[in-house]
């Protein structure tokens, strides 16, 4: 219960006339800073918990209130979708959504290419769903639009200060020091490296057939390759082999490891509950601990090898090979210990991660369409050999068309959000009305303003790509003209977001698809995949480290698909 307050109420007047007694009289600044310092102790002396209390409470209103002045005043205040709760807005429902992507498209399809969601304790977002509006968002990204507070947090306390939360000269830095690891000329130098991981998962699969019936078998698919290992770090992890290796038990440890929904939604908005103990943020410790135990054994086994000469440091383009190279003396862009063992920790679950969710979708796609994984075979089998660097860029123009179409339609992140830096104004191409009914060509955003793009939604929009936007067709980019023009308005790659734009565009794209092409060359061409149940089988979204396909009904995160050699 509150205990009033037993101090003279005169004494709450001290302030304003001391004030007044100031202003009367000149005096040296030493003078005036004592005399202020003695009041103030004054007024702390016959101030109680309570007026403390009521104090904090009125500047914090104070605060909201000018900062929704100002927000009123400067932005352009959006439609959009009303919220279900009061304290989540509409944040709960998107992250046990069943598909995002299609929420905000049915949003952009009442309330325009713009519009507002409501979030967190009265929090909102603006949803950009228009291309010349994602196009000055992403080229002004590092600069006006940065990470939010909570995706800094989350970011260096997993990773430490790598390259995905760097900013402005920080970031230009670190991406200059990583670049040629991921050049057209060390991709070319790593393709045979990519062919030996997918023949030795051509040599796996075999040997699971002939332990079987010598015709078919059911594999696991998602859990099957591991050649980034071997590709990028010069390690093989075993996995191919049936040898259980550290990499990948960590991640199998987040099979079906769901977040506390309501604890990571309140994180958005208050930071540092990131820090609160749970059972996944344990599972996050041990893969930083086991990831940087592997991380320094790459980086002192390269050491060794370069100084023993079994490795000439000019040549080598590996990942190691590069920041090796960013950490000596004399190069114009030098990384630190601490620094190359985060990037390496990062990029062993940037690539791990993402590459075998999306090569899982791509034979999940093909099992389901076997009309489509005919006309693929057909194609390799037509060309023969192995083909360079050159030929799977240039030559296979349908197998070309199978991994785009599978990175339009199953992009493995599906949402970014940033915040406004700075007050900005957004350019858009097709107006949208406000709240008040006026009609709007541009949007103004001011500072603090969260701003968001759905990768899932832009990739798979009727409005964007058609009105086959919702069907796996790879031949979309083969026949003339059928990229509408709207598609061909995004400005990233291949007119896609899956790896997004601008300065902070994805550095391994040509990496992934290079071993993304060299993995189904090998692959389609020896084997046919159906799948275990029939065209028909229900596939749902589960979550590991980010969110990963399983057959429903299948435990963890797995995908098991009939596999029989071709010809058989």
């Amino acid at each position: 219960m509150h205990r009033p307050s037993t101090s003279d109420p005169s004494q709450h007047t001290i302030h304003s006339s001391y004030i007044a007694k100031l202003t009367s009289h000149t005096m040296d600044a030493s003078t005036v800073f004592v005399r202020i310092y003695d009041s103030l102790q004054e007024i702390i002396r016959s101030t109680t918990a309570f007026d403390v209390a009521k104090g904090v409470a009125i500047l914090w209103a104070l605060r909201i209130s000018f900062c929704m002045a100002r927000r009123k005043l400067k932005a352009t205040r959006l439609r959009g979708p009303p919220r279900t709760s009061l304290i989540f807005g509409l944040a709960k429902d998107l992250f046990h959504a069943e598909d995002a992507g299609a929420m905000y498209e049915a949003w952009a399809n009442e309330y325009g290419v713009a519009y507002e969601v409501p979030i967190m304790l009265g929090g909102s977002k603006i949803m950009l769903c228009d291309p010349r509006a994602i196009a000055h968002f992403y080229n002004k990204e590092t600069r006006t639009y940065v990470h939010t507070d909570f995706g800094l947090i989350f970011t260096r306390k997993n990773f430490g200060m790598v390259i995905l939360c760097a900013q402005g000269e920080e970031h230009r830095r670190q991406r200059k020091s990583l670049s040629p690891a991921f050049s057209h000329a060390a991709v070319r130098q790593l393709l045979p490296v990519f062919y030996h991981s997918a023949y030795k998962a051509k040599a796996a699969w075999e040997s699971l057939i002939d332990a079987n019936d010598g015709h078919s078998t059911v594999i696991d698919v998602q859990n099957w390759l591991d050649s980034i290992g071997l590709a990028g770090f010069s390690h093989d992890f075993g996995s191919l082999d049936g040898k259980t290796n550290s990499v990948a038990d960590v991640f199998t440890t987040f099979e079906g490891s769901v977040p506390n929904s309501t604890l990571l939604l309140l994180a958005t908005v208050f930071p540092l509950l990131t820090y609160v103990p749970t059972s996944r943020g344990d599972l996050f410790g041990d893969m930083n601990r086991t990831l940087a135990d592997i991380s320094r054994k790459f980086l002192e086994r390269s050491k060794e090898e370069k100084e023993a000469g079994i490795v000439d440091g000019k040549d080598d383009k590996s990942i190691i090979g590069v920041l090796l190279k960013a950490k000596d003396s004399g190069t114009d862009v030098q990384l630190s210990v601490e620094e190359i063992l985060a990037q390496m920790k990062l990029l062993i679950v940037a690539a791990y991660e993402t590459t075998s969710v999306t090569m899982t979708w791509a034979l999940l796609e093909l099992a389901r369409n076997p009309d489509i994984q005919t006309k693929l075979r057909a194609e390799l089998l037509a060309f023969g050999s192995d083909p360079t660097y050159d030929q799977l860029t240039n030559n296979l123009p349908y197998l070309d068309a199978v991994v785009h179409e599978t990175l339009r339609f199953h992009p493995p992140l599906d949402e970014f959000v940033r915040q406004a830096a700075e007050d900005d104004v957004i350019p858009l191409s097709e107006p949208v009305r406000t709240r008040s009914g006026r009609v709007v060509n541009s949007i103004s955003v001011t500072r603090g303003t969260r701003i968001g793009i759905s990768t899932a939604c832009i990739n798979r929009s009727l409005a964007i790509w058609g009105a086959d936007a919702k069907v796996f067709r790879p031949e979309r980019w083969l026949e003339e003209g059928n990229i509408p023009k709207k598609a061909q308005e995004m400005q990233g790659y291949r007119h896609l977001l899956t790896f997004i734009d601008g300065p902070r565009t994805c550095l391994g794209k040509g990496f992934a698809v290079a071993e993304f092409k060299t993995v189904m060359f090998t692959l389609i061409k020896n084997f046919v995949l159906e799948m275990r149940d029939g065209p028909d089988t229900k596939i749902e979204m589960t979550m590991g480290i980010l969110s990963r396909p399983r057959v429903v009904g299948e435990a963890g995160t797995k995908v098991p698909l009939r596999v029989r050699r071709y010809g058989s």
